[in-house]
């Protein structure tokens, strides 16, 4: 998130103060490609409509392709991380909270005992609730962020150079279906209280469907609950669309992604709760503070 002000300012000197017009008849929608693909496996298999436009659906690889629409206001709905979303909000981008659609696929995968534990983002959610983890746990250990992303992680783990590792679904199964020396060694999603997890996920809409709120928290609820109501369908869908390779994803993949939406009006206690434990460790991934009521209300 370093970065996240540099890119902010260069897509506004590149595209300008104005929006781009965007199809009349249709809902765009950007989701991130992995474990957020899982929860939204419907719409891409089954595109819903609401009032007559119909949703188009685009799996982008990082929350930086996914910023720039956002910017340009060429899309109307987006699943990104929490940290961003607020980061976003906090800029001056006007895109307000619909809730929350997974509650944590993070995990500590390797081999006890280990001495380091290698991370990959460093200043983004997966690093921030390692570090909360280990200190609420009172655990020693260095960190290393030699890989920049879970894909080369896992390959590390898999060629026996790496003991112990932050990584998320589908990643976690993977590695653990490959090599049986591997385990869980941490959930990282759980804040040690009644809680369903960390509000890690945010899905943020264009304030035109601010009247829509009601329906959209709908076709979202819809969506999640296909996911956790058919995992071999959802597995076939994403296979299908080529999003993850075949046996990448397994029914322990869709259970350890908690996928569960809940509006961001009923979870407020939640999201607060994520952000604050963001801004006590990473002050900077939200943009300095923590977002006004209006991000969750959509109203000023």
């Amino acid at each position: 998130m370093r970065n996240f002000g540099w890119i902010v300012l260069i897509s506004v000197l590149l595209y300008g103060c104005s929006s781009a017009k965007k199809e009349a008849d249709t809902i765009q929608v950007a989701v991130l490609r992995g474990p957020s693909a899982i929860a939204f496996a419907h719409w891409m298999d089954e595109p819903p409509t609401l009032d007559g436009r119909n949703f188009q659906l685009a799996v982008k690889d990082s929350p930086e392709q996914i910023l720039a629409l956002l910017i340009r206001e060429e899309i109307d709905i987006a699943v990104i991380p929490m940290i961003t979303a607020a980061n976003l909000y906090n800029k001056g981008l006007n895109y307000p909270l619909a809730g929350c659609p997974l509650w944590g696929t993070l995990f500590i995968v390797g081999k006890e005992p280990f001495q380091m534990l290698h991370l990959f983002g460093a200043g983004t959610t997966p690093d921030i609730l390692a570090r909360y983890y280990l200190a609420e746990k009172e655990i020693s250990c260095a960190l290393n962020y030699t890989f920049s992303t879970a894909s080369e992680i896992t390959q590390a783990m898999l060629a026996d150079r790496v003991e112990a590792a932050v990584l998320s679904e589908p990643f976690v199964s993977f590695v653990l279906r490959q090599d049986s020396s591997f385990h869980l060694l941490a959930d990282l999603n759980n804040p040690g209280n009644d809680a369903i997890g960390f509000a890690q996920t945010a899905v943020v809409f264009h304030p035109s469907l601010l009247d829509k709120r009601i329906a959209i928290d709908r076709l979202l609820q819809e969506t999640c609950d296909f996911s956790v109501q058919y995992p071999e369908r959802v597995i076939e869908i994403l296979e299908e669309k080529g999003l993850f390779k075949k046996g990448m994803l397994t029914k322990e993949s869709i259970i350890r992604s908690q996928v569960k939406y809940i509006p961001a009006q009923e979870s407020m206690e939640e999201i607060h709760a994520f952000l604050q434990l963001i801004q006590l460790y990473e002050p900077k991934a939200l943009g300095g503070f923590i977002p006004d009521e209006a991000f969750i209300s959509g109203k000023p």
